[in-house]
Parts: C-alpha cells; sequence; structure tokens
C-alpha cells in the first residue's frame, strides 16, 4: 500500500510544480499508490510572504490569485476524488504556510471546510523570510535572524514550536527544513552549536508526541542533494525513543518527482529499525452529504507492503 502525504502540481502551484493535478493523480496510479495526499500550498494574504517567482505579473496580482486558486484546487480535488475512487484512496489537504501567529486562525478556517480532511503543518520561513527558497533569500533570513546558522536555526525552531502548539498538525512537514540551505546541511542537528538547537529540537519531537503528530519521512531533501531524508538521522532517533511514528511523503511537484527515491527512503528507515509507516483512511457513510467531512481512521503499512505495492523505480 504505497502512498505520499504529501504533493504538488503546476496546476495549482505555478512556477513552483509542474503538471495538472489530474496528471499527478494519473501517474500515481500508474506508480501503484493506494493513498495519495493531495496538499497544495494554502494562500498567504501579506506581499512580504510571496517568494520572488510570484512577482510577476505583478506581486499584486500574484497575491490577489492566491485565494481563488485555492477555492479552483478544492474543486478539482473534489472531482478527481470521486472519478477516481476505484482507482485510487485521496486525500484532500493542503500545506499550512506558518510565517507568522495570525497564520493560525487562517490555517484552521481552511481546514475547517468540509472536503478537507488534513493539513501538513510546515515552516518555510524564520523571521518571515522565506529560508529554502535559494541560498541568497536563506541567508538574507540568516542575517536578520542573528548572522549565523545557529541562530537562524534557533529562529526557525522557535516558530515551529508556536505552530506545533497553535495547530497540533497530524502531519508535521519536512521538520529540519532549515538545514537545505545552511553552510553544512548534512550536519546533524545535535552537532550544530552549543546545544541550544538541539534543545529546541528535542523540545518540539516532545510536542509532537505529546499531541500524537507525526513525523514525515519527506524524500524530497534527497533528489535535493542531501545525504538523508527530512528528518535527518539524529532527529529520526530521538524522535523513535519517544515513541514517534513516521509517515511517507516524496514532496512531488509533478509527475516526474512522483515516488522519488522511495527506495533510498525506505533503506534509512529500516536502517533506524523502522517496520511500518502510518497514513489516514477517509471513512464515509453511504447517505453521507457532501457538507459533512468524512471521519478519518489512522492506518499502518508495514514497509515490506509499502514496496511490494510500488510500481515503479523508486
Amino acid at each position: 500500500m504505497a502512498f505520499t502525504m504529501h504533493s504538488h502540481s503546476g496546476e495549482f502551484c505555478p512556477g513552483h510544480a509542474k503538471d495538472t493535478l489530474e496528471s499527478v493523480v494519473l501517474h500515481a496510479i500508474s506508480a501503484g499508490y493506494h493513498t495519495l495526499g493531495l496538499t497544495e500550498h494554502m494562500p498567504r494574504t501579506e506581499l512580504s510572504d510571496l517568494y520572488p517567482d510570484e512577482f510577476l505579473p505583478s506581486p499584486e496580482a500574484s497575491l490577489a490569485s492566491l485565494f481563488p486558486r485555492h477555492e479552483a484546487y478544492l474543486l478539482e480535488a473534489r472531482r478527481l476524488q470521486r472519478l477516481y475512487s476505484a482507482q485510487i484512496h485521496i486525500l484532500i489537504g493542503f500545506e499550512g504556510e506558518w510565517i507568522r501567529p495570525g497564520c493560525g486562525p487562517l490555517i484552521q478556517t481552511l481546514a475547517s471546510a468540509p472536503c478537507v480532511d488534513y493539513f501538513i503543518g510546515s515552516i518555510h520561513h524564520a523571521g518571515g523570510i522565506p529560508i529554502d527558497y535559494d541560498r541568497a533569500t536563506y541567508h538574507v533570513a540568516r542575517e536578520a535572524c542573528g548572522g549565523s546558522d545557529e541562530a537562524v536555526f534557533e529562529k526557525y525552531y522557535d516558530e515551529q514550536l508556536d505552530m506545533l502548539v497553535a495547530l497540533r498538525p497530524k502531519v508535521v512537514g519536512h521538520f529540519d527544513l532549515i538545514r537545505l540551505m545552511s553552510d553544512v546541511p548534512d550536519m546533524g542537528a545535535d552537532e550544530v552549536g552549543d546545544g541550544a538547537v538541539w534543545a529546541r529540537v528535542v523540545r518540539n519531537l516532545k510536542e509532537v508526541v505529546g499531541y500524537g503528530g507525526w513525523l514525515e519521512c519527506n524524500t524530497s531533501a534527497l533528489r535535493k542533494g542531501l545525504a538523508e531524508p527530512y528528518p535527518g538521522r539524529a532527529i529520526a532517533e530521538e524522535f523513535l525513543k519517544m515513541g514517534g511514528k513516521f509517515t511517507f511523503s516524496d514532496d512531488s511537484h509533478g509527475t516526474a518527482q512522483v515516488a522519488t527515491n522511495y527506495a533510498r527512503g525506505l533503506d534509512y528507515l529500516e536502517s533506524l529499525g523502522v517496520r511500518e509507516l502510518w497514513t489516514l483512511e477517509r471513512v464515509v457513510a453511504d447517505d453521507a452529504e457532501s457538507d459533512v467531512k468524512a471521519a478519518l481512521v489512522e492506518k499502518s503499512v508495514t514497509i515490506d507492503e509499502f514496496r511490494r505495492t510500488l510500481k515503479v523505480p523508486a
């Protein structure tokens, strides 16, 4: 029962991803996925939230397009969920964008939509500045947060804690994304600085375990040149000591990235002693109305079973 809990399309994430949402669904079916979590990025509310590739035709026009695009995404996701229900189990979600505390109420409002099953709790900013777009932008964030990798890591994990406490997301996205553009991206979080970063990591992991959240093992780190998926080994080992559970994601941004590096990601988890992964299943009563949320059941999938159902080179 292969799956991903994190995916994007070029249709609803233009400039950042490729391909239509339907083509992503069809490719996931051909790859042997049993479950596909659709998680386009949520709309943002400030011009300062935009990435450089969103400045055209104008920042104002790009910002104004985000909420209508989100509504169009939900409609198309619901159509595809119905159309392909016999071939794949589609979960409808979105990727939360915690940039400042004021994002919390918006995320909760978006999550309340009847068709939305879950959202991913993610951090892509520190001090309001993107940390995963490119090195130059990361350096701006680093300077704004104190001028060192250690300082911007501390800021990132403090803001991540704010998100975890406020929203308690079932799926915590790319927990240690902050390392992507850092000076030594493959350094363990326990090796950064004098221990202040690691203390924050452990604190945040305890928060996730405490409310029953899952970390995603996100293989996009591997296609971006990192040695290990998100989260890195030190974090993953600490999370497992606490009894934490993993879900699994390709974080694909188009059909070409569906199931990318899945074999390496599964090998990584097995090297940590992980034997099962967790996903969600929608349970819908036959007489349920469209404006009633589906119930969700947590499901475990063994890594062996995951591998057996995967149909593409991973």
